[in-house]
């Protein structure tokens, strides 16, 4: 005989207990206490290709960031969506196109002239977060409102370096002994005003940060965004030495393709400005640059780019000794690429994969690697200098195409906060909304693998909708 069905009483009963666990995972997922939320260390570079060993560079020394790859999930085909500074970090930070928040180049701010478009910073703050800003986050200038968009995204004054106002100033030696405001500018330390470097304050000042919050009963946000491999090229000259003008090799595609509109072209004025540059009188606007400071230009940018290195190890060395890797998302990114000779082009402001294509990873304790033990560390300082450094595996990856975009809906739901729901058509009347898609499926353990959290979660919510079904 079938078992007869239980109680309806029964029933109900069972179904109020599964709608409160479902709500209490719920509540779990989206509104942990302040001990048990995650914190997030967001790190933005400045004009980063994926020229780093981690994807597949067999020249470049990134070996800190390759570590973090290596514990991470990195996607290999990340995209801006658009290859500018101020229009990229404004479009990612509030997770809209720029159609939306109608700036494409650096003259307006998007909560006058769009809409007041809440930012990946200000979703955290406004959900119990501490909130910072180190070194170039949002663009500064107008495009920020002259303020980083504080006091909107920030928990307090956002930080800059000192040295950051003789980036563009004559501080390079050239080789007649006199200052000049070159691209090319490997510097002495000893030589530079104050005796230090943007990126390397900007590392101490968010090691400084991270001392502080590990006290702290806040969960943090803290967004560090480092300059280099900017233009100009100005970076301890011991970088140079990694990179030997034998072992450069030009851009596979040098040539300007036949056909080529002007308007897909860009002429690289920011460059031609420097002295240097100048002085090789080269024709506008296709040039080209003679080969050997063609070599020259792309020996400075991997010398950047490791200068770069040791400053995001050292960032997360500090992280691992305070014992913060257990309770920190990590995600790394650039504003957008930079073409480095191919096409004819040294600059970004294409549409060419070199300048929209960027890296992304995003490290997520326990889920991406497993915790470290007692006494472990993931992220020891690796020096790019040690030959006895070798390439780490970089972890999982995926080859799918993705979008900066999503970079707020899957911070907000690796935090467990709620994720900013998909923005309707037009959106400039609403504050909080996506126009990227969430990333978070990528985070799901191997099928081999069990996942107890989402687990309960997934059978909570199928059996509640059930009973809810029997209208009970």
């Amino acid at each position: 005989m079938p078992r007869p069905p239980p109680p309806a009483w029964h029933l109900l009963g069972f179904s109020l207990f599964l709608a409160s666990v479902c709500v209490s995972l719920e509540s779990a997922a989206q509104g942990n206490s302040a001990a048990d939320a995650l914190n997030v260390l967001l790190i933005i570079v400045d004009d980063l290709r994926p020229s780093l060993g981690c994807y597949g560079d067999k020249l470049v020394r990134s070996p800190n960031i390759d570590q973090l790859a290596s514990h991470s999930i990195l996607f290999q085909n990340a995209f801006a969506q658009q290859a500018v500074c101020a229009p990229s970090r404004v479009s990612f930070l509030t997770g809209r196109r720029p159609d939306t928040t109608r700036l494409y180049d650096f003259n307006s701010y998007w909560r006058v002239h769009a809409g007041n478009f809440s930012t990946i910073p200000q979703h955290f703050k406004e959900n119990g977060y501490m909130t910072m800003s180190v070194g170039k986050v949002f663009h500064p200038g107008i495009s920020s409102n002259h303020s980083d968009d504080s006091p909107y995204s920030w928990s307090f004054a956002p930080y800059h370096p000192s040295s950051e106002k003789y980036e563009n100033t004559k501080t390079c030696r050239g080789e007649d002994g006199e200052l000049h405001a070159n691209l090319l500018c490997p510097v002495d330390m000893a030589d530079v005003p104050e005796g230090t470097l943007p990126d390397k304050q900007s590392t101490e000042e968010a090691i400084r940060l991270l001392e502080k919050m590990k006290t702290s009963t806040s969960p943090f946000f803290l967004a560090v965004g480092y300059h280099k491999p900017h233009i100009p090229f100005r970076y301890p000259k011991e970088f140079q030495k990694l990179y030997p003008l034998e072992n450069i090799t030009l851009a596979p595609d040098p040539q300007v393709p036949d056909g080529l509109p002007r308007v897909a072209y860009n002429p690289w004025m920011d460059i031609r400005e420097r002295e240097d540059v100048q002085a090789l009188n080269i024709s506008v606007p296709y040039g080209p640059i003679p080969v050997d400071f063609q070599r020259k230009i792309r020996q400075s940018y991997f010398a950047s780019v490791s200068y770069l290195d040791t400053q995001v190890g050292r960032l997360l060395s500090a992280l691992d000794d305070l014992h913060l890797v257990n309770n920190t998302i990590i995600a790394f990114t650039s504003d957008h690429g930079w073409a480095l000779g191919e096409h004819g082009e040294w600059a970004k402001y294409s549409n060419f994969d070199v300048t929209t294509r960027v890296p992304l990873m995003f490290y997520v304790p326990g889920r991406t690697a497993s915790l470290p033990g007692a006494g472990e560390k993931l992220f020891p300082y690796r020096s790019p200098f040690d030959p006895t450094s070798e390439l780490m595996d970089s972890g999982r990856h995926t080859e799918d195409l993705v979008e900066l975009v999503s970079l707020f809906p899957t911070l907000a739901g690796l935090a467990g906060l709620q994720v900013p729901p998909r923005c309707p058509i037009p959106s400039f009347h609403v504050e909080l909304c996506r126009e990227g898609q969430k990333l978070l499926k990528y985070f799901q353990l191997h099928d081999s693998e069990e996942d107890p959290y989402f687990h309960e979660v997934q059978f909570s919510v199928k059996h509640f909708h059930i009973l809810h079904l029997m209208n009970l």
